[in-house]
């Protein structure tokens, strides 16, 4: 039996980016309970901003973090998550844009956004999930085993 090449990228990429979407939305989740703010405070804004922003963060994430997890450095889950809160910030803007918000309350909330704690959440959760698509992507472990599957050289 041959040894496992590991888990391929796209399928590392694709874990990595469904793990990160869910560990931000929680994360942002309790942080607001913890802080007793709003992920996004402008009312004006509604709900199209938020999810514009973690939809274009999610596919940022998912492109950019194919290539870290192709390359195998861990240094690139930095990359990564500063490629993803850029588009967030990205995507709450043009989010706020095509709901129909003013623009310049758009642009507001990008600025209220990038000095809040949700910016730090965000850019730990991208470090967190990328690093981890990286490891399961160098990572050479195969099914388990039962001690009769094993090719045994000793006998």
């Amino acid at each position: 039996m041959s040894p496992s090449a590991g888990v391929a990228p796209p399928i590392a990429a694709f874990f990595a980016t469904i793990g990160f979407a869910a560990l931000a939305i929680f994360a942002f989740g309790f942080t607001s309970l913890l802080t007793d703010t709003d992920v996004l405070a402008e009312p004006a804004l509604g709900q199209g901003a938020g999810i514009t922003a973690m939809l274009l963060a999610a596919l940022v994430f998912a492109a950019t973090g194919y290539g870290a997890i192709r390359r195998g450095r861990y240094v690139g889950a930095l990359w990564v998550a500063a490629a993803t809160v850029a588009a967030y910030l990205v995507g709450i803007a043009a989010g706020g844009i095509l709901t129909g918000a003013d623009p310049a309350v758009s642009v507001g909330a990008v600025g209220d956004f990038a000095v809040s704690w949700y910016l730090l959440v965000l850019a730990v959760t991208a470090a967190v999930a990328a690093w981890a698509g990286i490891a399961l992507g160098r990572t050479r472990a195969s099914r388990p085993q039962w001690p009769w599957e094993r090719a045994d050289d000793e006998e």
